[in-house]
């Protein structure tokens, strides 16, 4: 693959897209999981489907090295940023630092890293964010009972870990990145609303964003669900339960109100 072709051509790539972001204009993503749908969660909403290995641990999943050898193939001056998500969580990688690090000392494009935050009480962990432009942090629940129902955690995740971790992260010393605070919204958290509103405000994010799963739920997870969905893969897709526009106003108003940050909501997309 040369330079100018794009990494969506290659599905079998760690490396893809640039896709259109609502949040983060032309992400490049990067896979540190790749090999298959490994997460500490197991989301109601995610669009992977089904996970296969709901894991609460670390490994090295894709060497370094391959992940820098498909980065050396793309064409970064059609890259807004580089993006840590694809087919699971990539926290779970020890060597996600060692490729953030390259990447701000090869490119310079800012780095964003999406989590669901499970692991970021570990300060081993947190430092390998140092360098990171933005932690994305996920908070979806308000309590225990609902981070079981939506987010469906690996055995020994609590709400209380997570909170802790997404603290730590705010608080540690030596990130100068930006942490942002991601809440996915459906008709069974909404209740919970006023809660996370609260404890958002203890954690003092630079942003928070309001979300609700406007992509359907594949059943099986390939890697081409990491971007653009084929036509088969969209019929036999679910489509989730959302909130409407005028919830998603309700909610992003609460937010503004209570916790005093800037909100970005899904459905205006400011």
């Amino acid at each position: 693959m040369n330079a100018e072709t794009p990494c969506h051509d290659v599905p079998t790539s760690p490396v893809y897209g640039p896709i259109t972001s609502w949040r983060y204009g032309q992400s490049l993503g990067i896979d540190v999981i790749y090999r298959d749908s490994i997460c500490s969660f197991n989301c109601v909403y995610c669009q992977l489907g089904q996970i296969h290995q709901v894991i609460d641990r670390q490994d090295v999943f894709v060497p370094t090295g391959d992940l820098l050898k498909a980065l050396d193939a793309v064409d970064m001056s059609k890259v807004d940023w580089v993006t840590f998500s694809g087919s699971g969580e990539p926290t779970l990688a020890l060597n996600i630092g060692e490729v953030i690090d390259a990447i701000r000392d090869r490119y310079d494009k800012p780095v964003l890293v999406l989590t669901n935050s499970t692991w970021l009480y570990d300060a081993a962990t947190r430092r390998r964010l140092l360098r990171a432009t933005v932690v994305d942090c996920k908070l979806d629940a308000a309590s225990d009972t609902m981070l079981s129902r939506m987010n469906r955690p690996a055995a020994g995740v609590t709400f209380d870990r997570i909170l802790e971790g997404i603290r730590a992260m705010r608080r540690e010393p030596g990130f100068e990145g930006r942490l942002v605070v991601q809440c996915m919204f459906m008709p069974m958290n909404l209740h919970e609303a006023a809660k996370l509103a609260d404890i958002i405000a203890s954690i003092h994010p630079d942003e928070v964003q309001l979300n609700t799963p406007r992509r359907p739920k594949l059943r099986e997870w390939t890697l081409n669900s990491r971007a653009v969905l084929t036509e088969e893969q969209k019929a036999a897709a679910s489509i989730l339960s959302t909130i409407t526009a005028e919830q998603a106003e309700e909610v992003e108003a609460l937010l503004r109100e209570r916790t005093g940050v800037p909100i970005r909501s899904v459905y205006s997309r400011n």
